[in-house]
């Protein structure tokens, strides 16, 4: 495998899109405690992308656009949230989820769940960002097992190229 500075160290890595991509930088950096790794100029000067690091993870961010990126065909729209509209969200594990929460809620988050304990070990709070992403801080606090709160283990393998599914 090649390693390339140019793309975070993740194996997972959300790109969320927003309508401005150097407003939001600061934003999740200052709310939510993320580190800056990158930035790219987009058109007119303003940010076009950037990547941004929380512990051993990362997310990137993209601009509003028609179109996937690098003269492709595709004429999809990549654009934020509109209100009351979800299709994803972020879960980031932290150290202590009640300081995080108080950090956020000061920093002018919309907090959408206050922390609360859940019955699969996590202690978490919800909340959305500037553009309308919402975010799920979690700290662990309990091992539980999976049948305790009615999940079951699924133990799936990853198939072989030459298996078909269905």
């Amino acid at each position: 495998m090649v390693a390339n500075r140019s793309r975070p160290p993740a194996t997972v890595i959300p790109t969320l899109i927003y309508e401005d991509v150097g407003r939001a930088v600061e934003w999740l950096c200052g709310a939510f405690g993320f580190t800056e790794r990158l930035r790219a100029t987009g058109t007119g000067g303003k940010t076009g992308h950037a990547q941004l690091t929380v512990g051993n993870g990362a997310i990137m961010l993209g601009s509003q656009r028609t179109g996937q990126v690098f003269a492709s065909p595709d004429r999809a729209e990549f654009r934020p949230p509109r209100p009351n509209e979800v299709s994803q969200y972020i879960s980031v594990h932290v150290e202590d989820v009640d300081q995080h929460f108080q950090h956020a809620k000061h920093f002018g988050a919309r907090i959408l769940t206050p922390p609360a304990d859940h019955p699969f070990g996590e202690r978490q709070y919800t909340a959305e960002d500037l553009a309308g992403h919402r975010w799920t801080f979690s700290q662990s606090i309990a091992d539980v097992a999976p049948e305790k709160w009615g999940a079951v283990q699924a133990n799936r393998r990853k198939p072989e190229p030459n298996e078909r599914a269905g």
